[in-house]
C-alpha cells in the first residue's frame, strides 16, 4: 500500500516516486475531487469518497491491501500535513492485526504552504507552524488556544482549511482574535489555488485584511514581527522572514 501526496495540483509537482507509486496501483482510494486528478487508465479501479470520511475511507483502503490488491491513497499537497497518512495509521492502530504487517510506504508531496511560500518569496525562512481552522475533528477553543500560542512565540503562521460552507465564520473568528495579539501591520497573504489556473494571490496587513478572501483552496499565511515586505515595481511585494530573529547577530 502506498500513500501519495499529489502536491498543490499542477503535473509537474508530482515527485517521481509518486508518479511511479501511482503507475503500480491497481486501486486508487480517495476524496474524490484528488482522485479526479489522477489520469484514468483501463486497470486502474478508482474509489471515490466524500471528505469527511477519512476513516471509513482508511479502513477500505486497509482492507482492499489485506485482499492483495495495489493501493494507493491519494491525498492533495503532502500526505502527512493534515491528511491521509494519519487518518490511515490510526485505522491501522485500531484495526485487525492483520493490518500491522502490511507493506505500507508514505511518499511525500509539496505541500501548500511550500508552494505558497515559494510564490510569496520566503515567508518561512524562520520558525513557524501550521494550523487547521477546522473544528470537525477538535473543538474550536483549541483552535483558539494554539492561535494564542503561536501569537506568543512570534511564529509565522500557516493557516489550512480555513473556511468552508459548513463554517464560513471561523476564518473571521481567527483574524478577530489574532488581531489582539499581534501588531496591525503585521504582513498577511491569501494564496488560493497555487499553481492552478485560476491562482490567485492577495497581499494585505492584518488590521485591514479581509477574510473573506479565503476558502478552502487558499493557505493563509500571517507573518511574525521580524516578517518584511520587499516592494517591487508594478508588482506585488516579495515576503520574507529573515534567518536571524529575537535580535541575535
Amino acid at each position: 500500500m502506498r500513500v501519495v501526496g499529489l502536491g498543490p495540483g499542477p503535473a509537474r509537482w508530482l515527485t517521481p516516486e509518486a508518479a511511479e507509486a501511482l503507475d503500480a496501483a491497481t486501486d486508487l482510494v480517495g476524496y474524490g475531487p484528488y482522485v479526479d486528478r489522477v489520469p484514468a487508465r483501463p486497470d486502474l479501479i478508482r474509489h471515490a469518497s466524500d471528505n469527511r470520511v477519512e476513516i471509513d475511507r482508511a479502513r477500505h483502503a486497509l482492507e482492499l491491501a489485506a485482499a492483495g490488491r495495489s493501493v494507493a491513497v491519494v491525498s492533495g499537497g503532502d500526505p502527512g500535513v493534515f491528511a491521509m497518512a494519519a487518518a490511515l495509521f490510526e485505522a491501522v492502530e485500531a484495526g485487525p492485526a492483520v493490518w500491522r504487517s502490511l507493506d505500507i510506504e508514505v511518499h511525500p508531496g509539496i505541500s501548500a504552504m511550500q508552494a505558497a511560500a515559494a510564490r510569496l518569496g520566503a515567508p518561512l525562512g524562520h520558525d513557524f507552524c501550521a494550523i487547521s481552522l477546522s473544528d470537525n475533528l477538535k473543538p474550536w477553543d483549541l483552535v483558539l488556544r494554539r492561535l494564542t500560542a503561536a501569537a506568543a512565540g512570534d511564529f509565522v503562521i500557516a493557516l489550512y482549511n480555513p473556511a468552508s460552507k459548513a463554517r464560513p465564520d471561523r476564518i473571521f473568528q481567527a483574524f478577530d482574535h489574532l488581531r489582539t495579539l499581534k501588531d496591525p501591520a503585521t504582513p498577511v497573504a491569501f494564496a488560493r489555488a497555487v499553481g492552478r489556473p485560476d491562482e490567485r494571490i492577495r497581499i494585505a496587513a492584518l488590521g485591514s485584511a479581509d477574510p473573506g478572501l479565503a476558502d478552502m483552496a487558499t493557505l493563509v499565511m500571517i507573518g511574525s514581527s521580524e516578517t518584511r515586505l520587499i516592494d517591487r515595481p508594478g508588482r506585488d511585494p516579495w515576503i520574507y522572514t529573515p534567518r536571524q530573529a529575537g535580535g541575535a547577530r
